[in-house]
């Protein structure tokens, strides 16, 4: 995996998982600095950066494959904006990867999800003091208060992040390419 584009890809990553998991954004901002920075990357330093066919090859693929799940409202379009950046930063081959960790995160969340909403979470925080400890700071705190004031109603699983924990994965461990 070319260095700089790694680089660019990880910073990316950490931006929209802190941006994501807090608001549910995805700063237009920050995935147009990663697409230029890139691009001028491969232009001016091919040696440390995407090719060019595998950075249009990941962009184009990216893009295709996400963009019938925004169609249909499963998935925001920031979730399949971030992926074709992904696939323009990491290369086509690194999508595959991606792709399948934040979908077994963002399905693990919903599992989740689903057994707060049906009381099971109660029993786990009441008989687990650090889980007890983190819930109460959350709610004196007015954190999540202040969280939910900035997401303005938005809601959803934030598979943005995911992708950009997926990214930290996939870069650091080197998944994609063997």
């Amino acid at each position: 995996m070319p260095p700089l584009s790694a680089a660019i890809a990880v910073m990316l990553g950490l931006q929209v998982v802190c941006t994501d998991l807090y608001a549910r954004r995805v700063p237009n901002r920050g995935l147009l600095a990663a697409a230029v920075a890139g691009s001028v990357a491969m232009l001016m330093l091919p040696g440390v950066s995407t090719g060019f066919p595998d950075a249009m090859a990941g962009l184009l693929l990216g893009l295709v494959l996400l963009l019938p799940f925004h169609l249909i409202g499963w998935m925001g379009a920031g979730d399949v904006k971030l992926f074709s950046v992904l696939g323009l930063l990491l290369g086509g081959g690194a999508l595959l990867p991606l792709w399948i960790i934040a979908s077994l995160l963002a399905g693990a969340h919903a599992a989740i999800l689903i057994a707060a909403r049906n009381g099971l979470a109660k029993g786990f925080i009441t008989q687990y003091p650090p889980a007890f400890r983190v819930y109460t700071f959350v709610n004196e705190s007015g954190f999540l208060d202040r969280m939910k004031a900035s997401r303005e109603g938005r809601k959803g699983i934030p598979y943005a992040a995911y992708l950009g924990i997926a990214t930290l994965l996939v870069v650091f461990t080197g998944v994609s390419h063997g």
